[in-house]
C-alpha cells in the first residue's frame, strides 16, 4: 500500500509506503510539573503523544522543552502529576524496562575518553542483553544497521574525540538506533550539524518512523524544518503549553509573536506546502521614499 508524498527537499512528488501501524506503546504527560531544586520550569503539563507518528517540540530558549523531554525520558521527577509509559508512571516502571521500550538522545552528551565509533554505538544494545551482558549476532547486526543508517561506518574504529561536532552527532544518533527502542527521544539532534546533515538527520528520522512505526519525538530549533518534518507540534512558553495540534493549525503569526516574541509572515512552504515563517526585523519594513507621506 502506497501513499503520495512529497520530497522536503526537491519537491519531487513519488508514491511511498504508507507509514507502518503505530507502536502499541503509549506517552503522555498529565498534569506535570517539573522543576530543578526550588525552580520550577513546567507547570501542568498535560499532553499525549501520538503513537506512531512524530512530533516536535518547539519554543523560545529556557522554555521549558529539554526539561520536558528530560521528564518524559525518566531522568527528572517530576513534582506534581504523572508521566505515564502505557498507561503506569513512570517512575514506577524499572530502569531497564523502560530502556528497552525508549531511547534517548539528550542535549550534548559526552562519550568516555578514548572509547571507539562501534564501540559506543554498542552500548545502545544494552537493554537487550542478558544478566550476563553476552554480546549476539543480532547486537552486531544491530550496530552495523546503525553505523550504515547514519553513514559513519567508515568511522567505526575511530576514536570518538577525534571526530568533528557533527560526526559526533551522526555517532550519538546511531547509538539510539541500535537501542532498536519503539519510542525514541531527541533533545535537539541537529545540533553541531550543517544543513545538509540536518535534512539528512531528519530525513533518516522520517525513514525510521515510517518504515517502522517508531513513535519519536524531537525537541528542534528552527521553525521551518519542524512544520516539514512533523506530524504534531507542541508549543511551550515560559513552561506551559500554549497549542498543540497539526503545524498548519499551530503555526500563525499570532502564535509566532506569543511564543518567541518575533513578528513574522507565515506562508505555505513552495516545496512542501507546510507553514513558512518569514521573519520581519527592524530593517525589513518597506523603506520610505522621498517626498512620500
Amino acid at each position: 500500500m502506497t501513499e503520495t508524498m512529497t520530497d522536503a527537499t526537491t519537491g519531487v512528488t513519488t508514491d511511498a509506503p504508507t507509514p507502518a501501524g503505530p507502536t502499541s506503546h503509549t506517552l503522555a504527560v498529565q498534569g506535570a510539573s517539573i522543576g530543578y531544586d526550588d525552580r520550577l520550569v513546567v507547570q501542568d503539563m498535560t499532553l499525549e503523544v501520538p503513537s506512531g507518528r512524530i512530533t516536535t517540540i518547539v519554543g523560545a530558549n529556557a522554555c521549558g522543552k529539554s526539561t520536558l523531554l528530560r521528564a518524559m525520558a525518566r531522568l527528572l521527577r517530576v513534582r506534581s502529576g504523572a508521566v505515564l509509559l502505557d498507561g503506569t508512571p513512570i517512575d514506577s516502571i524499572p530502569s531497564r524496562e523502560v530502556a528497552t521500550v525508549l531511547g534517548l538522545l539528550p542535549q550534548s552528551p559526552v562519550s568516555p575518553e578514548g572509547i571507539a565509533v562501534a564501540d559506543l554505538v554498542g552500548r545502545g544494545r544494552y537493554p537487550h542483553q542478558g544478566w550476563f551482558r553476552r554480546w549476539t549476532r543480532e547486537d552486531d547486526a544491530a550496530v552495523e544497521e546503525a553505523l550504515r543508517a547514519t553513514d559513519i561506518l567508515d568511522l567505526a574504529d575511530r576514536p570518538v574525540d577525534e571526530l568533528s561536532g557533527g560526526q559526533r552527532q551522526r555517532v550519538w544518533i546511531a547509538m539510539a538506533l541500535a537501542q532498536q527502542t519503539d519510542v525514541l527521544l531527541l533533545d535537539e539532534p541537529t545540533t553541531f550539524l550543517d544543513v545538509s546533515h540536518q535534512i539528512d538527520v531528519l530525513d533518516l528520522l522520517t525513514d525510521l518512523n515510517r518504515t517502522r512505526g517508531t513513535t519519536i519525538v524531537l525537541v528542534l530549533h528552527d521553525l521551518n524544518l519542524a512544520s516539514r518534518y512533523t506530524d504534531h507540534l507542541v508549543a511551550l512558553r515560559a513552561g506551559r503549553l500554549m497549542a498543540q495540534g497539526a503545524p498548519q493549525d499551530v503555526i500563525t503569526p499570532e502564535l509566532v509573536a506569543e511564543v518567541f516574541g518575533l513578528r513574522a509572515q507565515v506562508v505555505p512552504d513552495p516545496v512542501s506546502g507546510t507553514p513558512l515563517v518569514v521573519p520581519i526585523g527592524r530593517h525589513h519594513t518597506a523603506p520610505v521614499r522621498a517626498g512620500s507621506r
